[in-house]
């Protein structure tokens, strides 16, 4: 290639739609925002109080975007779509579905869309087909599974030359965590 490279490219911004307006899409809203890389172009929520009110009235950021429906949000022609709403994959599907069929790609803090075949064949299935028919990825994760026990410890022991064994254990205080999450754990109970 004989051509001149620029050595500072700009870098490519992604634009985002926040699904799910609950306590991990406030967390998670701000540090998007913040992101050079990212632009916020929509944020959806369901939930009646939450709905029409505006970005900075949810979170820590003087954002002016309101909170609209799927359709509204999807018109803004997103790259990805991070669903922050349930944690179990047959609720996230008939609200993933619609964002696959428009082209977007989606990242979901859903854990069971972390590996949903055995659970949820058929879904998978579908919503995999959807997917690969708009040529658009879709990646359950969270912290777990996903950050903190499986790609931190990879991670670590990446510059290793033999493992012979991991052992990961995780405590933690729930009664600090969001109360969708506690209320899942029943903790309290």
């Amino acid at each position: 290639d004989t051509q001149r490279r620029d050595s500072n490219p700009m870098p490519q911004v992604t634009k985002v739609i926040q699904v799910g307006m609950g306590p991990l899409g406030r967390m998670m809203t701000p540090i998007f925002a913040r992101k050079q890389s990212i632009d916020i172009v929509g944020a959806v929520d369901v939930a009646p109080d939450i709905a029409g009110k505006k970005l900075s009235e949810l979170t820590t950021e003087p954002l002016d975007l309101p909170v609209t429906d799927l359709e509204t949000a999807l018109a803004a022609k997103p790259d990805v779509a991070v669903v922050t709403t349930v944690s179990e994959f047959d609720r996230l599907g008939p609200q993933i579905e619609p964002i696959v069929n428009a082209g977007v790609s989606i990242v979901s803090t859903c854990e069971e869309l972390s590996y949903p075949w055995t659970t949820q064949p058929e879904l998978s299935a579908r919503i995999d087909q959807s997917a690969k028919d708009a040529g658009v990825a879709v990646l359950g994760t969270g912290i777990n599974p996903g950050f903190l026990m499986d790609f931190l410890p990879t991670a670590a022991t990446a510059v290793v030359n033999r493992v012979d064994s991991v052992l990961i254990e995780r405590i933690q205080d729930a009664t600090t965590r969001r109360l969708p999450f506690r209320q899942k754990i029943g903790a309290g109970l």
